[in-house]
């Protein structure tokens, strides 16, 4: 797949009504400071398209890019902040679920998870809700350049012990330094595009 053509088209706050279109959907998840907005500008090939911020916790929006006007790419908001409110943290919670629960068109949910450390409480958590909501998530583990080529497979099968994953579950290693991963996500994407909707 090659990604000609991304703008940001919709960003949706707490209190804003879902886009509706026909087009796939594929949501990126994640902890604040994983390396979401990194991924989605390495996706698309752009430097500053979504948002990086030296802040974590930042992204508290929904974030819609349309992508050579044929699907989108959705960027959820950070979550396991310590310096954000529990009322923050709910309300971000309950724009993630409204939005899983909502949209007819998500084809894969990406969640995110550094390679260097054990998933947290929050990781496992975002993981069941994905599967709760009807979908199998797929691993992407980031900052693959920071450590040593030798330990990936070990810090890989951490991930899939602590999240619990089945075999069913891919993950895939990513370094935006290499673009390590880069085709396999997208190729990953283009397989799943015309996948039936939900509920039909």
């Amino acid at each position: 797949m090659i990604i000609k053509q991304a703008e940001l088209e919709t960003v949706c706050g707490v209190t804003s009504t879902l886009p509706e279109h026909d087009a796939p959907e594929f949501a990126f998840a994640g902890k604040s400071n994983v390396g979401k907005s990194t991924l989605i500008n390495g996706l698309m090939n752009r430097k500053n398209l979504a948002r990086t911020s030296s802040q974590p916790g930042k992204t508290q929006t929904i974030n819609f890019y349309r992508i050579n006007q044929e699907f989108y790419f959705v960027d959820l908001p950070g979550y396991g902040y310590a310096k954000v409110s529990e009322a923050e943290k709910a309300k971000w919670g309950k724009m993630i679920e409204r939005y899983l629960a909502k949209s007819r068109t998500l084809r894969t949910v990406f969640l995110l998870i550094d390679i260097r450390h054990e998933p947290g409480a929050n990781d496992k958590l975002m993981y069941d809700w994905v599967c709760q909501s009807g979908f199998t998530p797929v691993i992407v583990a980031t900052k693959l350049d920071k450590i040593k080529r030798s330990q990936k497979d070990k810090q890989v099968k951490l991930i899939r012990t602590a999240l619990g994953c089945g075999s069913d579950v891919r993950i895939i290693p990513y370094s935006s330094m290499t673009k390590q991963g880069r085709d396999e996500i997208l190729s990953f994407m283009e397989e799943h595009m015309g996948e039936p909707e939900k509920g039909e």
